[in-house]
């Protein structure tokens, strides 16, 4: 067994990267937290920061960890994850240190959790490519402030699949407190627009998970981002961009930037957006409907500006209208393929005016809806022996499912289990609902199984 060294790893980029004294970096990590935009993910498990000089990236790594200060005493250990860029090597590599020093204090370095990452295939204390290396270092003194007392789990990434990353962080994923803070910057010297229109797409494939689309051309770290977007799949975690600026936003000309971003992932299951996100989104889709019904055609809608980052974010939902508590139109999206809002207004249109199941929705109608939105998480493959085991394996009141054979396919809201509490009677319907008859089964069906945060209101309490 690898021991610690007991020695501090001194501060290697101090004085460059971020001030070398205390009192000036207390005052300028205080200044990114203050001016940090108020973030919609106050339970963030994952997040994702850059690592360049304060002045330059600094605002934007404030937006990712300011909302860490509402769990100071509860987060007790970080895992830190980024690139290495001075000394190329194979695989994963943590220090000897006993503890990491900043101007702020010593952080401890969690040795039972390094004890558990060295037993990973590839994984190896290798103290040479912690020299004058920022990856990790320059998140630290963030976590110092928002957080107070904590351990540190430092990984430095080599040449290393996003299989080997996500097994090492699965290894010391944890539970309410332990936190992943992925390290990476994005586009690097592009000019400014290009590193925009670049930046914004790398972020887009972030929030859908398509860590095989992200690429060292998007992000520096993209090898710690594919391990984290992977357990993201696993552990069916929802993310949300925070920010996304460049060096031209911040310090700095616009011939030739670097990019940054702010990421949080959480739980799906228990993500929750603010009342007044949820608010927009009934009455998003309260005006799509109302617009659809005066004009016969879908509203040209567009995202404005100043939006929430949870009205942004790439997003699948369902929007269903009810009068008098009886279905009167469904429609949504099963895979995210556009920001949430216009999801919304998409789906809205199409429950009121495009269901096959019912005539379209006069305004007559419209005064007395009920409209409930539902934001799906990414549906995940069920594994099952055959119906019983499947019918097992379903959770009422928790799960939507999504059943295929063939050409053929199903979908129920978690929503339907209130008229159909039965685990066995809901995937018979299921079946139904898929065009199967309800006593069919073949060993080709495949099941996906997903989770919704569902909200509504009266179409008379919504906003005008």
């Amino acid at each position: 067994m690898i021991e610690s060294s007991g020695a501090v790893r001194a501060p290697q980029v101090a004085g460059g990267f971020y001030p070398g004294a205390a009192d000036a970096l207390e005052n300028i990590v205080a200044d990114c937290l203050g001016k940090a935009a108020a973030t919609p993910v106050p339970e963030a498990k994952v997040v994702i920061a850059p690592h360049a000089g304060y002045v330059f990236s600094g605002p934007i790594a404030g937006t990712a960890f300011k909302p860490l200060t509402a769990r100071r005493g509860i987060i007790k250990r970080v895992v830190i994850i980024g690139p290495a860029h001075r000394v190329g090597f194979k695989g994963l590599a943590t220090t000897s240190a006993d503890a990491w020093a900043t101007p702020l204090g010593t952080v401890p370095v969690a040795w039972d959790a390094v004890q558990t990452l060295l037993a990973q295939p590839g994984f190896h204390v290798a103290d040479r490519v912690f020299e004058n290396e920022h990856s990790l270092e320059v998140h630290v003194p963030f976590l110092q402030q928002v957080l107070g007392n904590f351990e540190i789990v430092p990984i430095l990434v080599g040449d290393a699949g996003a299989a080997q990353v996500a097994q090492a962080l699965d290894a010391v994923w944890g539970g309410p407190e332990t936190l992943i803070s992925v390290s990476s910057d994005l586009s690097h010297f592009l000019d400014y627009d290009s590193a925009r229109k670049l930046d914004r797409e790398t972020m887009r494939r972030i929030e859908l998970l398509k860590l095989e689309e992200i690429d060292g051309k998007g992000a520096c770290g993209h090898r710690a981002i594919a391990g984290a977007l992977s357990l993201a799949r696993r552990h069916d975690l929802r993310i949300t961009g925070l920010d996304t600026r460049n060096s031209g936003d911040t310090q700095g000309g616009k011939d030739r930037v670097v990019g940054y971003g702010a990421a949080a992932m959480e739980y799906a299951g228990s993500a929750r957006l603010s009342e007044a996100d949820r608010e927009q989104l009934i009455e998003a889709a309260r005006f799509s409907l109302r617009f659809g019904a005066e004009n016969g055609r879908p509203a040209d809608a567009q995202l404005g500006a100043n939006l929430s980052p949870s009205l942004t974010a790439m997003r699948a939902s369902f929007v269903t209208v009810k009068i008098s508590g009886k279905l009167r139109g469904c429609i949504g999206s099963v895979i995210a393929h556009q920001p949430l809002l216009l999801d919304v207004i998409g789906n809205a249109y199409k429950a009121g005016f495009g269901d096959p199941r019912f005539p379209p929705l006069t305004l007559e109608e419209l005064e007395s809806a009920d409209i409930d939105v539902s934001i799906l998480s990414t549906p995940r493959g069920l594994a099952f022996s055959g119906e019983k085991d499947l019918v097992a394996k379903a959770r009422p009141d928790v799960d939507g499912l999504i059943l295929q054979d063939g050409n053929k396919r199903g979908i129920f809201l978690p929503s339907v289990w209130e008229g159909i509490p039965k685990a066995e009677d809901f995937i018979r319907n299921l079946k139904r609902k898929a065009g199967l008859p309800m006593d069919y089964w073949s060993d080709d069906i495949r099941v996906f199984r997903y989770t919704t945060e569902a909200f509504g209101a009266p179409y008379s309490e919504t906003p005008a």
